[in-house]
């Protein structure tokens, strides 16, 4: 038996579970666009860094290991492909929309709604070695989700369970 693949909320992710998420859809991630053959206009090198390439990848992911389940029926595959056409129109928009490229990225850029504090300004940060900024942009998110979790933890009061 083996296990059903369920949607993922990566803002609900443990610090463990987020580590091992991003470690699976990077490698997934490397396969689809090696075997399609597929631009930095569709999937960029810094894909990590975009939360809107991170959900879309992670959706699309999610319905690969659906349709290519040894249980699916077989034209699941068929479906995939039809909905992955669909995908890669969104996936040059969100690239288009946030900026980033094959040799630089820059973070997405945010609309200040009135009222709002203006949003930073943007600059671009050359790409030298992808690999190296995953790794570490790992390391960084897991550590800040681990620092959260130790703030909420340590918030519960162990005699009673609640919240101080």
């Amino acid at each position: 038996m083996h296990a059903v693949p369920r949607p993922i909320n990566w803002n609900l992710l443990s610090s463990d579970d987020l580590e091992a998420e991003l470690l699976a859809l990077n490698e997934w991630v490397t396969w689809l666009r090696r075997t399609y053959g597929l631009p930095a206009s569709i999937i960029p090198p810094y894909w990590h860094r975009h939360e809107e390439l991170i959900w879309e990848l992670s959706g699309l992911h999610l319905h690969w290991l659906g349709a290519y389940d040894p249980e699916q029926d077989a034209s699941a595959p068929l479906g995939w492909h039809r909905d992955f056409a669909d995908a890669r129109q969104r996936l040059r928009e969100w690239v288009s929309t946030s900026g980033t490229r094959l040799d630089r990225d820059r973070p997405t850029r945010q609309t200040t709604w009135p009222g709002e504090e203006p949003a930073a300004p943007v600059e671009d940060t050359i790409i030298t070695d992808r690999d190296a900024d995953f790794v570490q942009y790992v390391l960084d998110e897991v550590a800040t989700r681990r620092e959260a979790e130790e703030a909420f933890f340590a918030g519960i009061d162990l005699d009673t369970g609640e919240l101080r």
